[in-house]
């Protein structure tokens, strides 16, 4: 998979984003920010408006074709669209802006323009954008409420081993024990292995908890993916081994990290982010 952080900013970029991304069919806003940014004037001795910048997080299913033959793969895009002079979010009764037929762009003079819904309740005029994206694979069934996720994509190298998981785990003075979970039927290509790891010495009630790893190879190009869930993040043991996992891995892979719906960069990872909140591993 390639890992997409794209710059759009001519209207061949614009066509880029438009085809990698299928106008984002079928997809849905998971978060819309807008920052407003001011700046100093000497000459009046007051603040002024410089623009602003909207980011949006937007969740899109694909299907592609690879070797195999047809594959689904799903993907949560941060799209954030600076130098921002017009906007509008306008959202009647009844309906929701949020869920996307196709988005629509364009640009024209140096600017780019953007619909983000079937009936243009939500559109940003800006002077360009940047795409980051991280990709798994998709038909994955529902998770149970309160499960928590967090997902690595590696932009390049070859997808580690259980035993590497391990030897560090021990070496961090986190043992664990593994038990591989099989899959059923043919699955999806991209999938390798995925099992469970548990904490050596965790109470019986709670062997079934741990934290549940899925990992993938390839979807758009290089690198590989792994996915981390919990049912009780707040359990101790299983929280402290998540926290260990997700950092342990963001250290020794360069990529981009998606905590709950919110793209994350490496160094933000490493500054101590994850799942939308502040955490710290003690190890």
């Amino acid at each position: 998979m390639v890992l997409v952080k794209h710059r759009i900013k001519t209207a061949e970029d614009l066509a880029w984003l438009v085809e990698h991304t299928h106008g984002f069919q079928a997809g849905q806003i998971l978060e819309l920010h807008v920052r407003k940014q001011r700046v100093f004037d000497e000459v009046s001795g007051r603040d002024v408006g410089a623009g602003a910048v909207v980011t949006a997080s937007i969740r899109y299913d694909r299907t592609l074709r690879g070797a195999e033959g047809l594959y689904a793969v799903t993907r949560v895009a941060k799209l954030t669209m600076t130098g921002v002079t017009d906007f509008s979010i306008f959202e009647q009764e009844g309906t929701d802006f949020s869920e996307i037929r196709e988005a629509h762009a364009e640009a024209s003079e140096g600017r780019l323009r953007f619909w983000f819904d079937p009936c243009g309740e939500l559109y940003v005029i800006c002077d360009e954008a940047e795409l980051e994206e991280v990709s798994r694979p998709g038909s994955d069934g529902p998770h149970r409420a309160g499960m928590t996720e967090w997902t690595f994509q590696a932009d390049v190298g070859d997808l580690p081993a259980v035993g590497w998981f391990l030897d560090r785990l021990d070496h961090l003075g986190l043992p664990c024990a593994w038990r591989e979970i099989k899959g059923q039927g043919r699955g999806h290509p991209a999938r390798r292995w995925e099992g469970r790891l548990l904490p050596a010495g965790s109470p019986e009630s709670l062997r079934n908890a741990g934290v549940h790893v899925a990992t993938y190879g390839p979807l758009d190009g290089d690198g590989f993916g792994v996915t981390l869930r919990v049912t009780n993040p707040h359990e101790p043991m299983t929280g402290r081994l998540l926290v260990v996992l997700a950092d342990m891995i963001a250290r020794s892979f360069s990529g981009l990290c998606l905590a709950g719906n919110h793209i994350l960069e490496r160094d933000e990872w490493l500054g101590g982010q994850i799942l939308g909140r502040e955490t710290r591993s003690d190890t």
